[in-house]
């Protein structure tokens, strides 16, 4: 992304002095500063030389700092967005709510790509729904080049299909327009060669037999809507009651009597067969996420974990429940424990439950994860107007603004990314709007007053979870600039991650894979880092290497911790 660092003024209040009697209990070290040597933000235009310019190339365009300077860079890894951002405008500026892309027909190519991540992007998904294997293999490669050769660090999410009743392609078409009062047939006939129009072959083979005259089939989480008029043997002919757009391989869900029937869709596996081969197509490319589909119960999630564990000695790869179901409602709790992540999929979810609950719904799943210290995604029909259109609409806007409020992990871009006609302008209304709301927060106050409960499942656990807690206190508190947090495996990032400080977390991993993991969860901006068990050592030459990026400056206050150590300190950059 090409930049050019400025200096801003931002107010901010002066930092309270610390007295040099203070102690807390050890482990924490607290080294003061005889004065702050100055601040990020001046307002003094010759505070640009403090910067590294972006060097430009022989046709005049601008590269990254990092691009530019290949020797220093290799020592330090950071996202090439979050350091142009870092960079040009400073700590406070950077966004902490995390953005995840659908890659579809709109985005595969890797243009689109990198105009997504130098945008925001901080999770790729491929949704194994649609497309073939070679299709998925091409875009987490393209990825994966990406982050090499341009300096991102995108993580890779592959979302397995399920089990759950769901159309067939549209015989190679990207959608169809359901009319008022058209007759479409639903069938469960197998054929070699394209269906006719407005005939839409059903996966499930009892589909005919299950339901009854009356039914109403809502398509997609009621994205369009059908009333069963006849059955024929193997075909159900429906008239539509709501047009719509019905696209490929959408989800089907059946309503008797004003509610969801449920009884077969409880008999269906939550892991088909095919899930299981996308799921060893996941392993062997190094996917860093895998969201299951339809989960009903927390025994697939850790029957998954247990296989990927077996199959992949070693392996990263967070599993991530996807909550779209009745029957994940009533397990909620199990669910989300067992889980690496959540995903609060509203549009299948909508089509389960009264429309009106689901607000409430999300926010209870919201704060939920939160509490048991897993990441969650709320995703489906966030900016649903901006596959056709440029600008959202206010209401799109507002719901975009309250999962912020709520401080949900990330917000997800489903077929706006992934066959919208306007994939980059979405993704900038979910960063600029992320933004805002952020700004807000911080120049209210509202820090909360939510009780996070004890997840520690040890004493050395307990004595991170609490180093965390009361380093988000302190960062609140002082007005720190940033807290640096040394992490092998990203636990006690996570753990920061969850208390929601004001300020950006630095978390450095030496870890390609934890790094990338890291990119799910709020105000995490990860590093990767060779470090070493002398904390002294590693806060010296962190300081150095970011200091050489323009990324900190002599003065700024930061607070540092370590799972290694299980220490904390305070101090100002040298």
């Amino acid at each position: 992304m090409a930049t050019t660092a400025r200096s801003l003024h931002l107010p901010t209040p002066p930092k309270p002095a610390i007295p040099s009697h203070h102690r807390l209990p050890v482990p924490f070290h607290f080294r003061p500063r005889p004065q702050r040597l100055g601040r990020r933000l001046a307002a003094s235009s010759s505070d640009l030389t403090s910067f590294p310019d972006p060097a430009p190339t022989p046709n005049g365009v601008y590269v990254p700092w990092a691009a530019a300077h290949p020797a220093a860079a290799a020592a330090i890894d950071v996202d090439a967005a979050t350091e142009a951002e870092l960079r040009e405008n400073g700590f406070r500026s950077t966004r902490r709510t995390k953005l995840v892309c659908t890659i579809g027909p709109a985005t595969c190519g890797a243009a689109e790509l990198e105009a997504l991540a130098v945008v925001g992007m901080n999770v790729a998904r491929v949704n194994m729904c649609h497309g073939d294997r070679e299709w998925h293999r091409g875009v987490i490669r393209a990825v994966r080049r990406l982050n090499d050769e341009k300096g991102f660090a995108v993580a890779v999410m592959m979302d397995t299909e399920g089990c759950e009743i769901h159309m067939g392609d549209l015989g190679g078409a990207p959608s169809a327009k359901a009319e008022d009062g058209q007759v479409w047939t639903f069938s469960v006939r197998s054929s070699d060669t394209s269906l006719p129009d407005r005939i839409i072959h059903v996966n499930y083979d009892g589909f005919a037999e299950d339901v009854k005259t009356g039914d109403e089939l809502f398509v997609d989480g009621g994205m369009a809507r059908f009333e069963v008029i006849e059955k024929l043997g193997p075909d159900v002919k429906c008239r539509c009651t709501d047009p719509g757009l019905v696209l490929p391989r959408a989800n089907l869900t059946i309503w008797r009597d004003g509610s969801v029937v449920r009884e077969r869709n409880a008999m269906l596996p939550t892991i088909s067969s095919k899930d299981w081969i996308d799921i060893d197509f996941g392993i062997a490319e190094g996917v860093d996420f895998i969201a299951v589909s339809f989960v009903k119960s927390a025994e697939v999630i850790k029957h998954l974990k247990s296989y990927i564990t077996a199959r992949s000695r070693g392996s990263d790869i967070g599993v991530i429940a996807k909550i779209e179901s009745i029957d994940a409602l009533k397990n909620l709790e199990e669910i989300i424990r067992a889980s690496d992540g959540v995903m609060v999929a509203r549009g299948d979810l909508g089509a389960q439950i009264p429309l009106e609950q689901v607000p409430s719904v999300q926010q209870k799943v919201v704060r939920t994860c939160r509490q048991l210290n897993k990441p969650v995604i709320v995703a489906s029909q966030l900016l649903e107007s901006m596959i056709e259109y440029p600008t959202p609409t206010r209401a799109e806007v507002a719901d975009v603004s309250e999962a912020v409020r709520q401080r949900a992990d990330a917000l997800m871009l489903s077929g706006e990314s992934a066959m919208g006609r306007y994939p980059e302008k979405a993704l900038s209304v979910l960063r600029s709007v992320s933004l805002r709301i952020e700004k807000w927060w911080r120049e209210e106050k509202r820090h909360e007053a939510l009780e996070l409960e004890d997840v520690s499942s040890s004493f050395s656990d307990k004595i991170s979870e609490e180093i965390c807690n009361s380093a988000a206190k302190m960062a609140n508190n002082l007005g720190v600039d940033a807290v640096f947090v040394y992490t092998k495996d990203g636990h006690m990032a996570s753990l920061l991650s969850r208390c929601r400080p004001d300020c950006p977390i630095f978390a450095f991993t030496s870890s390609t894979s934890v790094r990338r993991r890291l990119n799910l969860q709020w105000g995490l901006i990860p590093f990767r880092l060779s470090d070493s068990d002398d904390m002294e050592s590693n806060l010296n030459r962190t300081f150095s290497l970011l200091k050489a990026r323009g990324m900190v400056q002599s003065g700024d206050l930061v607070i540092a911790l370590s799972d290694m150590l299980q220490s904390i300190q305070v101090m100002n950059v040298p």
